[in-house]
């Protein structure tokens, strides 16, 4: 397989900033067209560098050359500056880049053009791409051939599968609808992966009252959520609680000042439900302004909500945890107990005047309960938002046990893309791994996704524990008239069906529809729902559209049924 190495010409900075147009892109040479990975966005980014009190200070790349010696693919680039000017402090450097299989790439040190492995930089030649149809934007660098299993790997993690077929058994013995309706279907995807999804049998076909055999239609099953499900709710979350599921988000249309919660049998069911307050900010003197991101979790059988508040601007902001009351009903307010304000291990704030936390989540590990969260210092200078984790208490979950250490900071330019943020952490259990998913960069049309992940039983608080992706997962080219998606939260359903919720931007304000934010030609942040499936090798994938999903031609099934 040949693939194509690139940058790219930047766009508007609101749909293609330069800090994302400077990167390594990768596509695939088939058929004389390049196609592209990852939605045709950038692979590998420059980090950026720690400077004066811990400031980061961000870089780029451009004029990438790609090599393959002593058994690791190697990347060398020049570091520029993210205004595309030359970088003096890197003069006589490269950018050099190491990975083993073209998906997960480490940073080394900077390489002396002296040095061996650079010798090749100087000689590279223009990209060998005449006649070849190059994909939007792309500046060719070069052209490389790697092995089939290389590009295997690259194009199950670089491109989202697609529905090719929907098996059900041939035969099957039914004595009644239950029984039918039991019968599910295995639906098959282009990279080899599966999923077992429920079918909507045409039951009037087969007359349970009669022995016989009975040949049935069945129409594999799939709930659709147009986006928005939800306009102006931005940082969605779904709890399932005692039989019900529980729709939770920040409220932008009334500028933060209340907090929702919607209740219904079943995801598709949270659309339509009314709405329930909760808590708004005239509630409790400590709360008066700003709740945000709201998460609903369940610890040793009881029902807390993880959120945000203050009684004063932006800049005070910080996490709170609210419980349910024994035997309450999480639709009555007065059945949740006052939100109590984050706490260290001494008893102390978890931060006090010099910043904010926000976006409080929980995951377990070995038996031991986690908290990450986003954390910004604001003096003695703005350092961004970080994601930082310790581990609480379950009994008392406003209680760290540990000292809060840094989880990531906003290092890639699809962090840092018009603010340095990293924020939204929600987890994920999959196979034996904990896969953290987070978002990143200004809450506009350049917010994305990214994610963390770690063996399930390693120490969470261990940095060497996690793998750091070096892209965003879902950005505003994973699916059109999408803009800015984050913020998301996963539930499971009846079904076993692992489902994403996230805000974003619809491109386009409705009419008689209010603009309650920033980013106005991206219109308000609201929610969406969209299926999670896992690759072949288990990965999350977060942008697989309803069409692919289940293609419309592949998804009536027929199977014998024995009546007995």
């Amino acid at each position: 397989m040949k693939l194509l190495y690139y940058t790219r010409v930047p766009m508007d900075e609101n749909l293609y900033a330069p800090k994302l147009a400077d990167s390594v892109h990768f596509a695939f040479i088939e058929d004389g067209k390049a196609l592209p990975l990852l939605h045709n966005s950038g692979v590998v980014y420059a980090k950026a560098v720690p400077g004066e009190m811990g400031v980061l200070h961000p870089y780029s790349l451009r004029d990438p050359w790609m090599m393959f010696a002593d058994g690791l693919w190697h990347i060398l680039a020049r570091r520029i500056e993210v205004n595309g000017t030359p970088d003096a402090s890197s003069e006589g450097m490269l950018l050099h880049f190491t990975s083993g299989d073209l998906i997960h790439f480490t940073e080394e040190a900077l390489l002396p053009e002296s040095a061996d492995l650079a010798k090749g930089y100087a000689a590279r030649g223009a990209a060998p791409v005449d006649g070849l149809e190059l994909p939007e934007g792309c500046i060719p660098a070069g052209v490389i051939d790697i092995p089939e299993d290389v590009a295997t790997r690259m194009r199950h993690r670089f491109t989202t599968p697609v529905n090719v077929a929907n098996e059900v058994p041939a035969c099957v013995e039914a004595a009644s609808p239950a029984d039918l309706r039991r019968v599910k279907a295995r639906a098959r995807y282009s990279d080899g992966s599966t999923v077992v999804k429920p079918v909507d049998w045409l039951l009037n076909d087969v007359d349970f009252a009669t022995p016989g055999e009975y040949e049935v239609e069945g129409c594999v099953h799939q709930d659709r959520y147009e986006f928005p499900v939800a306009w102006h709710k931005a940082d969605p979350a779904i709890c399932r609680w005692e039989g019900k599921y529980y729709f939770i988000s920040t409220n932008d249309l009334d500028g933060n000042h209340s907090l929702y919660i919607r209740q219904a049998d079943s995801v598709p069911g949270l659309v339509t439900a009314q709405q329930h307050l909760i808590l708004d900010t005239k509630t409790y003197p400590h709360l008066g302004n700003l709740l945000w991101a709201p998460e609903m979790h369940i610890i040793g059988g009881r029902l807390y909500i993880f959120h945000a508040g203050t009684p004063e601007s932006f800049f005070c902001e910080q996490s709170h945890v609210m419980a349910l009351k024994e035997g309450g009903n999480p639709i009555n307010a007065a059945d949740w107990e006052m939100p109590r304000r984050v706490v260290r291990p001494d008893g102390s704030m978890l931060y006090g005047e010099e910043g904010i936390t926000l976006d409080m989540t929980v995951f377990w590990s070995a038996g031991r309960l986690y908290a990450a969260w986003s954390q910004r210092q604001f003096k003695p200078v703005d350092l961004g938002a970080w994601l930082y984790i310790a581990e609480i208490d379950p009994v008392n979950p406003w209680q760290l046990l540990t000292e809060p250490q840094v989880l990531t900071v906003p290092e890639y330019g699809w962090e840092n893309n018009h603010t340095f943020v990293v924020e939204g952490p929600f987890a994920l259990y999959r196979e034996g791994r904990i896969y953290l998913s987070y978002s990143g960069a200004l809450v506009d049309s350049t917010y994305v996704v990214g994610m963390l992940n770690m063996d399930d039983g390693a120490d969470p608080l261990d940095p060497a524990s996690w793998t750091k992706e070096n892209y965003p997962l879902l950005t505003s080219r994973s699916v059109p008239g999408e803009y800015g998606p984050g913020h998301n939260a996963y539930v499971t359903d009846d079904d076993g069906l692992v489902w994403n919720t996230y805000h974003a931007r619809p491109g386009l304000i409705p009419a008689g529809r209010p603009q309650t934010d920033g980013n106005a030609d991206f219109g308000a942040r609201s929610s969406g729902i969209r299926r999670v499936h896992f690759n072949v090798e288990g990965y999350p994938v977060l942008d697989m559209t309803e069409e692919i999903d289940l293609v419309p031609a592949l998804k009536w099934v027929k199977t014998k049924v024995i009546v007995k």
